[in-house]
């Protein structure tokens, strides 16, 4: 199967070597059979490990995998917009964001591709829609995401099942206007952020199967999900709902 759309994934990398070759084991074949994609590690201060020099090693013996040295980043989505900026100016087509370390399934990319190559604009990875899955992660993670989902929809008015994965695609429309938006989010709540933002364009959601790396979520994130939530319910309840 090869896809003419030049695509590219971003992947955050932080702390991953334990789970790096694995993850490029089951990353590596998908890209063999796809062709045209290219993937971007962004790297910051935040691995402590040599995830940077493996990411680096791997740059230079396959020309498909670019690391991005990223030092600035103040959080998980600055290095997210890092990604989409880098593969934007690259002259891509369609960005696909995902985890390393295998909490997200390589496997997944020729499903988001296809959406991607069917009309739609977004394609958002969803572990609640038919198919989908987070079976392998701790009941606490499970609790937190799908009550995530539904505070988000009530609160929001959004429609979605999965309203806090972070695997998911845009085509480079999209990319665009989402760089020139200045995002509350600092941690987790930037998936759902985003998806609200973009509810508005063509979208489908795709099944995942997803794994937590841990059971629990900092107490900064929490409240800075609660801020960002209030803030567009506010917003919404006014008549002045935020759309990109």
């Amino acid at each position: 199967m090869t896809y003419l759309t030049n695509w590219a994934v971003i992947v955050p990398m932080a702390n991953e070597a334990p789970d790096f070759d694995a993850f490029i084991g089951v990353l590596r074949p998908v890209l063999d059979r796809l062709g045209n994609g290219k993937v971007y590690f962004i790297v910051d201060h935040v691995s402590k490990d040599n995830t940077r020099e493996l990411c680096e090693k791997l740059s230079e013996q396959d020309g498909r995998f670019v690391t991005v040295w990223s030092p600035e980043n103040k959080n998980v989505v600055d290095a997210y917009m890092k990604g989409f900026r880098v593969a934007y100016d690259a002259g891509h087509e369609i960005i696909i964001e995902m985890d390393g370390g295998l909490s997200h399934d390589p496997r997944a990319l020729p499903m988001f591709l296809r959406v991607l190559n069917e009309g739609n604009e977004c394609a958002f990875g969803s572990r609640f829609c038919n198919g989908g899955s987070m079976a392998d992660s701790p009941i606490k993670r499970r609790l937190l995401s799908k009550t995530g989902t539904l505070l988000s929809n009530w609160l929001l008015g959004t429609r979605m099942d999965d309203m806090t994965s972070g695997f998911q695609g845009f085509h480079r429309n999209v990319v665009g206007v989402l760089l020139d938006y200045p995002l509350r989010s600092k941690a987790h709540f930037y998936q759902t952020e985003l998806r609200y933002l973009m509810r508005k364009h063509r979208f489908a959601e795709v099944p995942i199967h997803y794994r937590a790396p841990s059971n629990s979520v900092s107490q900064k994130a929490i409240r800075n999900a609660l801020d960002t939530l209030g803030y567009y319910f506010k917003k919404r309840v006014s008549g002045r709902a935020v759309r990109l």
